[in-house]
C-alpha cells in the first residue's frame, strides 16, 4: 500500500528540480569574474524534445479521448553550459542580472511547491489525527 499520493512524488520532483536550478545559478553568480567561465542552465525542454523526436514516448491509453504520449521521462534534467555569447573581455558570459532574476523566479517555484507539500502533510496528519 502506497502511503503518498503520486502527487507528493512528483512534489518532491519539482523541489528537486528548483534545488538543482538554485545551486546552477548560484554557481554561475559565484564565478561571475572567472575568466572563459560560461554560464550554466538547467534544461527540462532539450531532453524532453529529444524524446519526442526519438518517438521513445508511448502511453497507456484507458480512455479513446486520451492523448498518447510516451513512457515516463524520469527526470528529464540536463545542465546546459551557453557557449554562444560572450559578454566580457575575460571570456565569461554570465549575466549578473538574469542570473539573480531567475535566482528570484526559482525562489519563487520552490516556495510554492513546498507550500503545496506542506498542505499534502497537512491533510494527512489531520487524517491521523481524526480531524483533530
Amino acid at each position: 500500500m502506497n502511503l503518498f499520493s503520486p502527487i507528493v512524488s512528483q512534489l518532491e520532483n519539482g523541489i528537486h528540480t528548483a534545488a538543482l536550478k538554485q545551486k546552477t545559478h548560484a554557481s554561475n553568480i559565484a564565478n561571475v569574474d572567472t575568466p572563459n567561465y560560461k554560464a550554466q542552465k538547467v534544461s527540462f525542454k532539450t531532453n524532453l524534445d529529444q524524446h519526442l523526436q526519438s518517438n521513445q514516448l508511448t502511453a497507456i491509453r484507458t480512455n479513446s479521448q486520451h492523448l498518447s504520449f510516451s513512457n515516463e521521462l524520469a527526470n528529464g534534467l540536463k545542465v546546459e553550459i551557453n557557449q554562444s555569447t560572450q559578454r566580457q573581455p575575460n571570456g565569461n558570459n554570465v549575466d549578473i542580472d538574469v542570473e539573480m532574476a531567475e535566482i528570484a523566479k526559482n525562489q519563487l517555484w520552490y516556495n510554492a511547491l513546498t507550500e503545496r507539500i506542506n498542505g499534502k502533510f497537512s491533510s494527512l496528519r489531520s487524517v491521523i489525527n481524526d480531524g483533530k
